[in-house]
C-alpha cells in the first residue's frame, strides 16, 4: 500500500539557512510520528508545509488518492465564537450549516415538547412565531438535505466526536479556559474525518490531567480507522505513550527513528558520534591536502590532477557543511546561602473575597534550603496563588507565613515578566551595557548569549522575531544571570525543545538553592523535585515526597488505606496505631519472603538458562536492529504494502518486550547466583 503522503526533495528557506535542505519523509496509514527538533529548526513550517499553508521553494509533497489532512495549530484562535457545535461544524462548509440548523430545530422541539408535558398543555406557537407542526415539517426538510446531500454520515460523526472529547454542544466557546478551547480544536479537525491529523504543541499550557486524557483519547481508536496522526510536542511523557516513529528536524533534513523515545534517544547519540569522527577525519585530510598543493613550483608542476580535483571537492564539502549548533551550556549565578530555613507556613489559607472559598485552606510546610518543591493541580486551581502567597507577595487570609534570612529570589514567569519585543536580545538581556558579571567574571554579553544557543547574528535580532521556545530561553538567560539563593520558576518548560529542557533539568539538579517549580510536565517534575505540593480541590492542599510518579502512587496507597479502613470501621481512629500495626504486619512477610529468595541457590535448570541468556539476547538485539534499519528506510514505504510495514511494526514491539522480559530475566538470576 503507498503511503498516505510522501515529502520528496523538499526545500524552503526565509532569507537565512535553509529550514528544508532535501528533506525526504514518507507516512504511513496509522502511524504516530512525532516530529522533534530544537527551537526555530522549522518544526511548526513544516508542518504547514504537509497541512499546504505554505509552498515550497523545490521539491514536492505527494499524496495518494482521497487524502485529506487536518491541521490544529499551536495558538488558540482570538476569535473563537460561537457555540461548540459552530465551531466544530465550521470546517465542515453547506454540511456543517445544514448540520447546526437541525441540532438547533431538534432542542427546539425537544425543549418546548418538555414545556408542554411540564405545564400540562402545549406550548403557545406564537413565542416563536411558528407551530410545532411548523417546526416538525422543517426538522423533515432538513433531514431530508442531509440524506441527499450525504451530510447525515457527519452528522453521526460530529455527534461521536462530541462525545468522544466530552464537550456540550451549546456551551458558548468565549468562556471557555485555553485547554478546553485546544479539546475545540482537535474536535473540529477530528470532524472532518481526516486521513492525516497534524498537532503542533497540543500539550501546551494544558494541566497534567488534561494531557493525560488527551493522550488517552488519541491512543484509543478516537482517530478515524487508518488514519495517521503527526504532532509536535516537548513533553517526553506523551512522546512516550503515543510515538510509533521519531522523525527529527536537524540541518533541514529529516531522519527517521521508529520505536519509542528512548530508542530514538541511544540511536541519535551514536549517530552524532559517529558524524563527529567522520567529520574530523575528513578536515584532518582537507589540512594535510592544503599543505600539499601550497608546496613549491617544481610540485605544483607535476602535480596530480585528479588529486587537486578532490581537494576541490574537499573544499567544497567543507563550505557547504552545516554544522551542528552546539549544546547549550545553562549556568545559574549563585549567591550566598541563605539561611536554613527559606519558608514557614503556618495554617495559611487564602479567598480573594471575603466570605469566598478559599482557594486553599489550613496549610502547614516548612521548606529548607536545598529542597526542591514542585506545585501540582489543575488549570485555575491556584498554583500560582499559592506560590505568591508562599513568597510573601500576598497575604494569607489565614495563618502566616515567615521568610527566611539572607534571601536572594531569581523569579521565573513569562506572564508577569514580559519581553521588550522591539529591543534586540542583547538589550534585554544587559540593558545598554556591553559586559555583564557572570560566573565570577566581567564577561561580554553575547559570549553569556552564545552560552544559550544565541549566535550573535541572533542576539541581535529584535525579540519579535523569536520562536516561543527562544523566548523562553532568553528569560532563562535573564533569570540566570541574576545571583539568587532561590528559584522560582513559573511554567519553565513552556516551548523549550527536549535537550534545552534536560539540560535545564542539570542545572537544576546541581543548584545548590532551593527551587519552587509550577509546572504541568511529569518527566520534568519527577526529574528535578524532592517534593510536591498538590491542589486536590476544595481548599486542600497535599504535601507529598518525591515527584509526579512517586504522588500517583501515594495517591492510590492513601486512597486504599480510606477504603479499607471504612470497611473495617476505623474510620474514625485518631491514633492511627490500627493502620501503623497493619503496615507493620504486611511488611514482615514480604521480608521474610525475600530473604529465603536471596538465599536460596540456583538450580540446574536455571543455571543452564543463566548461560544461554546473552546469547537469547544478542540475537534479539540483533533482529531489533534489523527491523529498525528497516522501518527507517523510506524505501520501505514505497516498496511494501501498508501490511506489511504494519506486520513489521508488530513484530518490533514484541522483539522489545521479549528483549525487556530477557534482562529481566537475566538480572533475577545473576542476583539470586550473587
Amino acid at each position: 500500500m503507498a503511503p498516505l503522503l510522501q515529502l520528496l526533495d523538499a526545500h524552503l528557506a526565509f532569507g537565512g539557512p535553509k529550514l528544508l535542505d532535501g528533506a525526504h519523509l514518507a507516512v504511513g496509514a496509522q502511524e504516530r510520528l512525532c516530529l522533534v527538533g530544537r527551537n526555530g529548526a522549522g518544526k511548526t513550517t513544516l508542518l504547514r508545509v504537509l497541512a499546504g499553508e505554505l509552498k515550497l521553494d523545490g521539491g514536492e509533497i505527494a499524496a495518494s488518492g482521497g487524502t485529506t489532512v487536518a491541521y490544529v495549530p499551536q495558538d488558540v484562535p482570538q476569535d473563537l465564537g460561537g457555540t461548540i457545535l459552530h465551531c466544530v461544524t465550521g470546517q465542515l462548509g453547506e454540511s456543517g450549516e445544514l448540520l447546526e440548523s437541525y441540532y438547533q430545530l431538534s432542542h427546539q422541539i425537544a425543549q418546548g415538547s418538555e414545556k408542554g408535558a411540564v405545564e400540562g398543555s402545549e406550548e403557545d406557537p406564537g413565542q416563536r412565531g411558528e407551530s410545532s407542526e411548523d417546526q416538525l415539517r422543517r426538522l423533515g426538510d432538513l433531514q431530508q438535505r442531509l440524506e441527499s446531500t450525504g451530510a447525515w454520515s457527519r452528522h453521526l460523526v460530529v455527534e461521536r466526536v462530541l462525545s468522544r472529547m466530552e464537550l456540550d454542544p451549546d456551551a458558548a466557546t468565549a468562556t471557555l479556559s485555553a485547554g478546553m478551547k485546544r479539546r475545540v480544536l482537535i474536535a473540529r479537525a477530528l470532524a472532518q474525518e481526516p486521513s492525516i491529523l497534524i498537532l503542533d504543541e497540543p500539550t501546551n499550557h494544558l494541566d497534567i490531567e488534561t494531557v493525560a486524557w488527551l493522550e488517552s483519547a488519541l491512543g484509543r481508536d478516537l482517530l478515524p480507522e487508518g488514519s495517521a496522526l503527526i504532532f509536535v510536542s516537548h513533553d517526553r511523557a506523551f512522546v512516550s505513550k503515543l510515538a510509533t516513529r521519531i522523525i527529527e528536524l536537524d540541518r533541514g533534513r529529516l531522519a527517521s527513528y521508529p520505536g519509542d523515545w528512548d530508542s530514538y534517544r541511544q540511536r541519535r547519540e551514536a549517530e552524532l558520534e559517529t558524524e563527529l569522527v567522520h567529520w574530523e577525519r575528513r578536515d584532518k585530510l582537507l589540512a594535510q591536502e592544503e599543505v600539499w598543493i601550497r608546496r613549491g613550483l617544481e610540485a605544483r608542476r607535476r602535480r596530480n590532477q585528479g588529486r587537486v580535483r578532490a581537494l576541490e571537492r574537499l573544499r567544497q564539502e567543507r563550505q557547504q557543511r552545516r554544522e551542528r549548533l552546539g549544546k547549550a551550556r545553562l549556568a545559574a549565578e549563585s549567591a550566598a546561602p541563605s539561611g536554613k530555613k527559606v519558608v514557614d507556613a503556618k495554617g495559611i489559607s487564602f479567598a480573594y473575597e471575603e466570605g469566598a472559598r478559599p482557594i486553599f485552606s489550613d496549610l502547614t510546610t516548612i521548606i529548607q534550603r536545598g529542597d526542591r518543591v514542585g506545585i501540582l493541580g489543575p488549570n485555575g486551581a491556584g498554583k500560582t496563588t499559592l506560590l505568591r502567597v508562599l513568597l510573601g507577595d500576598l497575604e494569607p487570609t489565614a495563618g502566616r507565613v515567615r521568610l527566611g534570612t539572607q534571601l536572594q529570589i531569581a523569579h521565573f514567569d513569562p506572564v508577569r515578566q514580559p519581553l521588550d519585543e522591539e529591543s534586540t536580545v542583547v538589550r534585554n538581556l544587559a540593558g545598554d551595557n556591553d559586559r555583564i558579571h557572570f560566573q565570577g567574571k566581567t564577561r561580554h554579553a553575547l559570549g553569556v548569549l552564545e552560552q544559550f544557543l544565541f549566535p550573535p547574528q541572533r542576539s541581535r535580532s529584535p525579540v519579535s522575531q523569536l520562536s516561543g521556545g527562544e523566548r523562553n530561553r532568553l528569560l532563562l538567560a535573564k533569570l540566570f544571570v541574576r545571583p539568587s539563593n532561590l528559584l522560582v520558576l513559573d511554567e519553565p518548560t513552556n516551548d523549550l525543545d527536549i535537550e534545552t529542557l534536560e539540560l535545564l533539568e542539570e542545572l537544576l539538579l546541581s543548584y545548590e538553592g532551593t527551587v519552587l517549580a509550577v509546572s504541568h510536565d511529569r518527566a520534568f517534575l519527577d526529574q528535578v523535585v524532592t517534593s510536591t505540593l498538590v491542589l486536590e480541590g476544595d481548599g486542600r492542599v497535599g504535601e507529598f515526597a518525591g515527584g509526579y510518579s512517586d504522588w500517583l502512587v501515594q495517591r492510590k496507597a492513601a486512597e486504599s488505606q480510606r477504603k479499607t479502613r471504612g470497611k473495617n470501621g476505623k474510620a474514625g481512629r485518631k491514633d492511627g496505631q490500627g493502620s501503623n500495626t497493619k503496615a507493620k504486619g504486611s511488611e514482615q512477610p514480604s521480608s521474610s519472603t525475600s530473604q529465603s529468595s536471596a538465599k536460596r541457590k540456583l538450580k540446574w535448570k536455571e543455571e543452564r538458562e543463566l548461560e544461554a541468556l546473552p546469547q537469547r539476547i544478542e540475537d534479539l538485539e540483533s533482529r531489533r536492529q534489523e527491523l529498525f534499519d528497516f522501518l527507517a528506510d523510506p524505501l520501505s514505504y514505497q516498496n511494501e504494502d501498508g501490511q506489511q510495514i504494519a506486520a513489521r511494526r508488530s513484530q518490533l514491539q514484541e522483539v522489545e518486550a521479549e528483549l525487556e522480559a530477557a534482562y529481566g530475566r537475566w538480572q533475577f538470576l545473576e542476583d539470586l547466583q550473587d
